[in-house]
């Protein structure tokens, strides 16, 4: 399970030690290292693309572009169609249906997340049981404030996002490509399996965007619920309404990335839409699963005045005082480097917004040891869950109630 995965920079950066063998016994060598993974790497990769492409199964929510149940309008402006509802087309392009990016996929292409590919008029799944990233954290590190406070969640994610966000923490493997990390196949159980023997009470899907790989999610997550592992996501919320429906069912957490309250800031910096997002929640909201909201409060960017109290007013009208909404720091990364960190008065602001508005639990992120990020009963306002960071130091939740006043508090405390 924790065999060693290696990137392509990695292999470059190791290669020095092989390349100095290959120096000293006369052979004829590549003169740089880029070469090398060129002379080597590249059939290596080639090798692990054949393997990707032979063993994928296939994709789940897709329809071929040519199927009855397929019309044009799925896929062109209606004003460049002129009036057509079908059209037989000389490839065997698919309609990825799993998220709101709706991909057309011609044969042999990919669609936007990079883990699902056209191969020979089917839509296949290239992540299926090949995860590039896999650890234990505490779940308050995804974050959860208010989902089994103080537990271990055994934590992993293949490469591939269906957003291309600017500011992305995890972009090394979120905007990777499945050969870029050359792994072995693990099983849904065995995944199950490890995290039953560190006794983590939890599987997180987490670190990219775990609907890309919906299929093997839905097999680890029923068979979670089956050996008695509770499920959670963390997500950009980005996907349809079917596949959604489906995750509800059986997982017990949802974290949302609600990145920003602006459409043109979702174009612009995420290359995607605020409304499909804005469904999901409200999909999920209407269902069992404990639901928690993020916002990486970015300087210049989502940070206006205006983007967080529109933020903050739809959270309070549309779901009420009891989700659970973080306000986290930025850091430079990825695309945005050129920003300095968020303000810690910035995220203060955001809180204190949240908090003015009548939210119950509103959070402050990356900033630790801060009061913001300890849970306060909302009748008596004492606290009842102080954490440091991403770790609960005290938990004065008994039965889902303030031990002081015994008023209920909204989450999953057992």
């Amino acid at each position: 399970m924790k065999g060693q995965i290696l990137s392509r920079r990695e292999f470059i950066g190791r290669s020095g030690l092989f390349l100095g063998c290959l120096c000293t016994s006369g052979v004829i060598i590549p003169s740089t290292l880029e070469d090398l993974f060129s002379f080597f790497g590249n059939s290596i990769e080639n090798k692990y693309l054949q393997e990707l492409y032979k063993t994928a199964p296939e994709a789940q929510y897709w329809i071929p572009v040519n199927s009855s149940q397929a019309r044009c309008t799925s896929c062109h402006n209606p004003a460049q169609i002129k009036g057509l509802t079908k059209f037989n087309h000389d490839s065997r392009p698919v309609k990825c249906l799993l998220c709101a990016q709706g991909c057309v996929i011609k044969e042999n292409e990919r669609g936007k997340c990079r883990a699902r590919m056209n191969i020979d008029g089917k839509l296949k799944s290239l992540v299926y049981g090949r995860p590039v990233s896999i650890h234990t954290d505490p779940i308050e590190k995804k974050p959860f404030y208010h989902f089994l406070p103080g537990h271990q969640a055994f934590s992993m994610a293949t490469s591939g996002c269906p957003l291309s966000c600017q500011f992305c923490q995890n972009w090394q493997i979120s905007q990777s490509k499945p050969e870029d990390f050359p792994s072995s196949y693990i099983p849904a159980n065995s995944i199950v399996t490890s995290a039953k023997s560190q006794n983590a009470p939890i599987i997180a899907f987490t670190y990219n965007e775990p609907t890309v790989f919906f299929e093997y999610l839905m097999d680890i997550a029923k068979e979670a619920k089956e050996r008695g592992i509770r499920t959670a996501l963390v997500s950009c919320g980005f996907m349809s309404y079917g596949p959604l429906r489906e995750m509800c069912n059986v997982l017990d957490a949802i974290k949302i990335d609600l990145k920003g309250y602006s459409e043109e800031f979702y174009q612009k910096v995420c290359s995607a839409e605020l409304r499909p997002v804005l469904n999901s929640i409200k999909q999920i909201s209407k269902t069992k699963v404990h639901l928690e909201l993020v916002n990486l409060v970015v300087p210049t960017l989502n940070d206006s005045d205006k983007m967080l109290y529109g933020l903050v007013d739809w959270i309070y009208g549309e779901l009420g005082p009891d989700v659970p909404i973080h306000f986290t720091r930025f850091h430079p990364d990825y695309k945005l480097q050129n920003l300095s960190p968020t303000p810690v008065a910035t995220i203060e602001r955001a809180r204190n917004i949240a908090i003015s508005k009548g939210i119950h639990y509103a959070y402050v992120g990356n900033i630790p040891d801060h009061e913001g990020n300890s849970t306060y009963c909302p009748s008596c306002k004492k606290a009842i869950v102080i954490r440091n960071g991403m770790f609960t130091l005290e938990n004065h939740i008994e039965q889902g109630k303030c031990r002081y006043c015994r008023q209920a508090i909204a989450g999953v405390w057992q």
